[in-house]
């Protein structure tokens, strides 16, 4: 499944999320998404784990809950139309 994971603190790397979403389980791929101009980050990123009921527990656990004093937004990243 794959997770989006929004109103991150801009100080946040891709490595620190790794470790956060690797308490709930296997952890395919975290990706950063930074500007490209810039290379800050954007504040958001997408997280990729295979197993479904891993990812909806750290859906279920993160939603909502605060990390580097912002409070994230954390859902299944659904894709554009």
């Amino acid at each position: 499944m794959n997770i989006y994971i929004g109103n991150l603190s801009y100080r946040v790397r891709e490595s620190d999320l790794r470790q956060v979403m690797e308490e709930y389980g296997t952890v395919d791929s975290v990706k950063l998404i930074v500007d490209r101009d810039t290379k800050k980050s954007k504040g958001f990123a997408f997280v990729e784990m295979s197993d479904d009921n891993e990812a909806n527990q750290v859906i279920k656990e993160l939603n909502g809950a605060e990390y580097e004093g912002r409070q994230m937004v954390v859902k299944e990243a659904l894709p554009r139309k």
